[in-house]
């Protein structure tokens, strides 16, 4: 076989490109049929399916509560209200994240340190949460990123210690596992995305899970005003019924709730297939010099659905080859969703560092802070550089052999052949991936 990179005119690694499978999420005429039940019954902007949706997905999460919102960013809004975070407060979150596990946290008056990663999970680092720990710590955000469960148990044990309540951010991970559990039932709350770009994709929606009743009805007094009534058993929170406290408007759309009781039905099975191919992908590169995998190597701890999946990079086992020349031969070898880098670190952005948001005066992040909790460059080193030490590769949702093997030949062979690579490498750019993670992915 000619191993020649297609990128120097060498033949292409990826023959076959088969819509079915990428195509996600999976929609069936059942979920089109309680779609169109809701809204033939006009029953779009009620609650009765989903509070369906919201029992069973309790359920199926482990949780005695849950509640459904119209985006992630709204559920994890209320989750860090229902830990009663507010002014001058702080919590501490990894910066290799979507913006919304953190910036919410200003609008309650509060303000966000960030944390390092851990090199191998790219979640946050337990041994660099205890120095960022402040008198007005109130919390920590745990992001399991690109689906790979957060290290829980040393994360629990620090925040025990110091009396720190946990939210879990599972819109990358919905039913992945760390250590045969399921990931949203470690901390006080959990808190997700299920957007339709997510591996739960039931539509523009979000859910919080929590087994804190107290939690669970500040959330639904934050932004859910109709269900904000006489059920509410928190005494603190029953003269104020009637009246939303955050004055939102939360409530999931209910075209989303029923495609969710839909999804909910299949996906495990789903998932279970999305695993058997991306683990095949891994295990055809085992070995290969420059690429590691992103998956958990705890034997009872998994990826779920393996949502946005991405491949570690050493660049020091291909003789220094840049990941993005890397990424650029394994496009030239069919794959066009080969790009370095994923989130960009938030604690750079100039909205955390010199933005008046609201007027007070001063930068927001800083306007009730009791501290100076800005972080300069070289403050968090490993998210600094992670993105010249990332790549993403195909997410198959369906286990195909043949067809895999033909993508894993396109990073074998650009790695096999990073020799010739070298000639003409640009280097890395001094930023790798994106504010706006499926933004990137397209550049």
């Amino acid at each position: 076989m000619n191993k020649k990179p297609a990128l120097l005119g060498g033949p292409k690694a990826i023959k076959t490109e088969p819509e079915k499978l990428f195509k996600w999420p999976i929609i069936t005429r059942e979920d089109e049929a309680a779609a169109l039940d809701v809204l033939r019954r006009g029953a779009m902007s009620g609650t009765e399916v989903t509070k369906e949706f919201e029992k069973k997905f309790a359920s199926w999460q482990g949780t005695q509560f849950a509640l459904g919102f119209n985006n992630g960013t709204a559920a994890l809004h209320a989750a860090m209200f229902g830990c009663k975070l507010g002014v001058g407060d702080e919590i501490i979150c990894p910066s290799i994240t979507y913006w919304a596990s953190a910036l919410q946290c200003m609008s309650l008056g509060a303000t966000v340190v960030f944390a390092d990663l851990d090199p191998q999970t790219l979640c946050i680092d337990p041994n660099d949460i205890e120095r960022h720990i402040g008198k007005k710590t109130k919390a920590i955000m745990v992001v399991h990123y690109l689906g790979h469960p957060a290290d829980m148990d040393p994360i629990m044990k620090i925040a025990r210690k110091h009396k720190l309540k946990v939210i879990e951010d599972v819109s990358h991970a919905q039913g992945s596992l760390y250590k045969g559990r399921m990931v949203g039932t470690f901390g006080d709350v959990a808190a997700m995305s299920l957007m339709a770009g997510k591996s739960f994709a039931i539509g523009e929606a979000g859910i919080l899970a929590t087994n804190n009743r107290e939690i669970y009805e500040r959330a639904i007094a934050f932004g859910h005003y109709e269900r904000f009534g006489g059920e509410i058993k928190t005494p603190s929170l029953q003269p104020f019924t009637g009246l939303p406290m955050g004055g939102y408007k939360y409530r999931m759309h209910q075209l989303s709730s029923a495609v969710g009781l839909v999804q909910l039905k299949y996906y495990d099975q789903r998932c279970k297939e999305i695993r058997k191919a991306m683990d095949y992908f891994w295990d055809l590169l085992d070995g290969v010099p420059g690429l590691r995998p992103h998956r958990p190597t705890h034997p009872r701890s998994n990826m779920g659905g393996y949502y946005a999946p991405h491949g570690l990079y050493v660049p020091e086992e291909l003789g220094g080859l840049s990941v993005t020349r890397f990424c650029e031969s394994v496009r030239a070898e069919g794959f066009a969703g080969c790009f370095p880098g994923c989130n960009l670190p938030l604690h750079l952005h100039p909205l955390l560092n010199k933005a008046d948001v609201y007027g007070h005066g001063k930068p927001t992040r800083i306007a009730h802070a009791c501290r100076d909790v800005r972080q300069a460059p070289g403050s968090l080193p490993l998210s600094e550089k992670i993105g010249q030490r990332t790549y993403s590769i195909p997410w198959f949702k369906h286990y195909v052999p043949k067809v895999i093997k033909q993508y894993a030949e396109a990073f074998r062979k650009t790695a096999e052949q990073a020799e010739l690579l070298l000639k003409d490498d640009p280097g890395n750019p001094p930023q790798l991936g994106g504010w706006h993670f499926f933004k990137a992915a397209k550049r």
